[in-house]
């Protein structure tokens, strides 16, 4: 009876590809059977074999486990079988599989014009097998989905074809089984401290050559040194309802086929805590509602959306930092990091916020990004040269990558927001283009060269063609559009391994220097340097997954800023490099640990940073502010870090939490932050504060929150 029903059960559920194969691969049992029947005598010979040599584990029939398996093989031009994916819930069925079709003997492959081709087939296993044979058989789906289309001769009976064809096509349209191809797409890997620390260890092996400065990374070359669908797989949670499978291991919806798919999500971040320092409100919050949708057509394109509703308050220095901020126009602040924001009840705020791009590799030696927001280069947990910390801008992306090299151009066009350089209405625009230059010396030293300028669109320049060749020296043309046409910075980044567990790197920012000024002691305002020092241990005393960081940075003042303040080096009244702008030093230790769905966090950084004063009395720039004009400093030579009103920060935080879905990261965690800051002469915008934040909340996290103001 079983072998019997079986077969027809399994007739109906085969999707196959039969890349217009006209003749079926043959056992030898079907080698009398003539043309029309061989796709059956095909289909019953293999589900025999397999239903009568499948063993279900003795632990999950003692478990009296039941569900499907979804086996995806091929049959060879050679005619051997060969399993390409799996979909079952234990390792052990998994296995099984591997092993009962590793019985299957060779046979006639399947043929195209007389000659042997592939042909792929998916077929679904039932646990128990008797469980099949309750299934209503259903005439109309013995046939297969996929089967072949055979060519007829006569108009008449191709038109009959075609029509049944054209009727069938909207129904045609299914997916197949998901196999996540996010993992080997030209899809960026969301800004994520957290997330990218999973994998900078494997990334960071003596012999690799990969470039580690230049971020966001692709999936699909992470990949290749890391198994990032294993390990969201070994966090697999059996959940037997459709609605515990998206919760806990699924995107919420996915199709797949053989040549485009996407995926769509919902994401959060709803945060609920208390400031306890500040009694104008009783309690902080955000609420983040946003809609991920991503995908790719072929093989080579890509594409990512995210769109964000938010709405909230935060502790009181940070309310403080985000309405120092405020635009031409009358809203109140800019959430760092985030955007514009408009009044939303009493004392908090409203600020939408969308992100997305195109991303396309014609070949594997070139990427493609055209897209609105942001990018990252260096090691570090910040980076002088360009960080994440400003709000999302447009930008074109090109990534050329080839024996040990690396180089990446960008072009970003970007807004200063300030009232004053508010224009009938209008945020003023402004370019910048960079080209950063990745090199592996050896198995062990990488060194990186920066170049960046930023130029106004004023007197009908606009977009600046010359800025689009990719391999110009920007110094160069900055100088022969005059000296207001444009502002220069170049940069060094330099990595070094120490061994697998242990990682140097460095970074140098030079906007601009006099040589006879350094070496002649005067400590000249000219000299418009920073630098970066750290040091990653991974996996560290041998405990895996262990990450510890240590990282100094130091810039001295004026460093970012210009003559004219729309050509500092910043976007939406933030800084494109570090949130602290100039004139500040710091060092931050931060320690990471993971194992399975739990992860935790802590961070302490100590800072001396030079404020303004911001008075009648002293209307100076000092070198923090980067908006300001260099041309209003109080002398020229004797310029140190933290001149001004001096300020000591101490910063330090602890998080720990849960990652609910690895497929989105979307986690639950908890937070505690303790801020104290120390300065010579309180002033509207800076003044001695202490904080201590506690607070709770569930998010996706796909994009880095910088609380360490």
């Amino acid at each position: 009876m079983k072998y019997i029903l079986l077969p027809i059960i399994f007739f109906s559920f085969f999707n196959l590809h039969s890349q217009n194969a006209e003749v079926y691969p043959v056992f030898p049992e079907c080698e009398t059977v003539n043309y029309s029947a061989s796709e059956a005598c095909f289909n019953t010979t293999l589900t025999e074999f397999v239903v009568e040599r499948f063993q279900v584990p003795s632990a999950l029939k003692e478990k009296r486990y039941s569900g499907q398996i979804t086996v995806i093989f091929e049959v060879s031009r050679t005619g051997a079988f060969r399993v390409m994916y799996v979909d079952a819930a234990y390792e052990s069925l998994k296995e099984e599989v591997e092993r009962v079709f590793s019985l299957l003997p060779q046979i006639q492959p399947a043929m195209y014009n007389a000659q042997p081709t592939y042909m792929q087939f998916r077929l679904p296993i039932n646990v128990p097998l008797e469980s099949n044979l309750i299934q209503e058989v259903r005439s109309e789906n013995i046939t297969s989905v996929n089967a072949p289309v055979i060519a007829q001769e006569g108009k008449e009976d191709f038109a009959e074809n075609e029509l049944v064809k054209a009727a069938d096509e909207y129904d045609s349209i299914k997916s197949k089984i998901f196999t996540n191809p996010r993992y080997s797409s030209n899809i960026n890997i969301p800004l994520s401290h957290e997330y990218y620390s999973r994998f900078d260890a494997a990334l960071n092996q003596i012999g690799t050559n990969t470039h580690t400065a230049s971020k966001p990374f692709l999936f699909k070359d992470v990949s290749k040194y890391y198994d990032l669908e294993g390990d969201s797989k070994r966090l697999f949670q059996d959940r037997k309802t459709l609605v515990g499978r998206k919760i806990w291991n699924e995107h919420m919806v996915r199709f797949e086929t053989d040549d485009y798919w996407f995926t769509f999500d919902f994401a959060l971040d709803l945060q609920l805590g208390k400031d306890f320092n500040d009694d104008s409100r009783d309690y902080t919050y955000n609420n983040t509602r946003a809609a991920i949708f991503q995908g790719g057509l072929g093989k080579n394109l890509n594409f990512y959306a995210v769109v964000y509703e938010n709405q909230g308050q935060f502790a009181g220095y940070y309310n403080n930092w985000a309405e120092s901020l405020r635009p031409a126009g009358g809203d109140p602040a800019i959430i760092p990091a985030r955007g514009i924001a408009k009044p939303f009840g009493d004392n908090a705020y409203d600020y939408p916020v969308a992100e997305g791009y195109i991303s396309y590799s014609p070949s594997k030696f070139f990427n493609v990004q055209f897209g609105h927001g942001k990018n990252f280069i260096g090691d570090g947990y910040r980076s002088l040269l360009m960080s994440d910390i400003a709000s999302p801008f447009p930008y074109l992306k090109l990534d050329t990558e080839f024996w040990k090299l690396k180089y990446t151009n960008t072009w970003m066009s970007l807004r200063d927001v300030r009232p004053e350089v508010n224009d009938n209405g209008s945020f003023k625009t402004k370019f910048m283009a960079n080209h950063y230059l990745s090199l592996n010396v050896t198995k062990r030293l990488n060194i990186g060269l920066f170049e960046s300028v930023i130029w106004e669109s004023d007197n009908d320049r606009g977009f600046d063609l010359n800025y689009l060749n990719p391999v110009i020296f920007y110094r160069a043309i900055e100088f022969s559009t005059g000296p207001n046409g444009g502002n220069a910075l170049i940069g060094l980044t330099a990595k070094y391994k120490i061994n697998n567990q242990l990682n140097a790197y460095g970074q140098w920012i030079i906007d601009e220097f006099s040589s006879s000024d350094i070496f002649g002691g005067k400590k000249s305002w000219k000299n418009k340097l920073g630098y970066q020092l750290g040091l990653k241990y991974f996996n560290a005393f041998d405990v895996p997954n262990l990450f510890l960081q240590l990282e100094y940075n130091q810039v001295r003042p004026y460093t970012y800023s210009h003559r004219k303040p729309v050509l500092n080096y910043g976007h939406a009244n933030q800084s494109m490099a570090h949130l602290w702008g100039a004139n500040f030093r710091e060092i931050i230790a931060i320690g990471r640990y993971k194992k399975d769905r739990w992860y935790g966090m802590a961070k302490m950084i100590y800072g001396k940073r030079g404020f303004d004063f911001n008075s009648f009395e002293d209307p100076f720039s000092y070198g923090e502010n980067i908006y300001r004009s260099y041309r209003e400093r109080p002398f020229d030579d004797g310029v140190k870090i933290g001149q001004g009103n001096t300020g000591i920060s101490f910063f330090g935080q602890l998080e720990a939490g849960y990652i609910i879905n690895p497929e989105t990261n979307l986690k639950l965690y908890g937070s505690f932050i303790y801020r104290n800051m120390n300065t010579d002469v309180n002033t509207v915008n800076n003044f001695d504060i202490s904080t201590t934040w506690l607070n709770f909340g569930i998010r996706t996290d796909i994009f880095n929150w910088y609380y360490d103001y």
